[in-house]
């Protein structure tokens, strides 16, 4: 099925679905933009991230026909996760960058958001005693997190993971700047990149 979203469209977007789809080897990530009833509407990107890749890099495509990049990120060095990742456009054009704060996220996972132009967003989890129970009780890994992304008090998006056994998460944009093809490369890192 195509997508028949455009950037234009896309970018005047403040609610979007991300769905994880697993596989044996591959995660497969589903993004729809959301209905005024939450249900999924048209799909607006479609990732793989192969599991054990030496370089982490996922491209994020406007279907599942990969036939149109949307945007993708990879990392910046081979072994140092803490270098972080960029993200290019279809072109290959960088849009932004993310890294985690490897130090901050022992105890609550915090993540660098960045925009040219705009402020760095830092992305925690909003509940430490949830961050606590995922990180030391593996039973209890399926519990759902939420994410603010803002500077101070004010949220620049935020992205929520829904109960359930598949990992479903709902993205609210609160700043109209933001690139949402950064914003979902994001959201889909938080996933793919969660245990690293």
């Amino acid at each position: 099925m195509e997508s028949k979203v455009d950037l234009q469209t896309l970018q005047a977007q403040r609610r979007l679905l991300v769905r994880q789809k697993v596989t044996m080897m591959v995660n497969r990530y589903v993004v729809h933009l959301a209905n005024p009833d939450d249900s999924e509407g048209p799909m607006v990107a479609f990732a793989e991230q192969k599991r054990m890749a030496f370089k982490e890099q996922v491209t994020l495509y406007t279907d599942e026909s990969r036939q149109h990049v949307l945007a993708g990120f990879k990392a910046r060095k081979v072994l140092d996760l803490g270098s972080g990742y960029d993200v290019l456009d279809h072109a290959g054009q960088p849009i932004g960058f993310f890294r985690k704060e490897f130090a901050a996220s022992l105890l609550r996972s915090t993540w660098h958001f960045q925009q040219p132009g705009l402020p760095t967003l830092t992305g925690q989890e909003r509940n430490v005693l949830v961050s606590l129970a995922r990180r030391f009780v593996d039973s209890l890994s399926w519990l759902p997190y939420h994410f603010d992304f803002g500077v101070g008090a004010q949220i620049g998006f935020s992205v929520d993971r829904k109960w359930g056994l598949r990992d479903r998460y709902a993205v609210e944009i609160n700043d109209p700047r933001l690139d949402r093809r950064l914003v979902i490369a994001m959201a889909v890192a938080l996933d793919a990149l969660q245990a690293r």
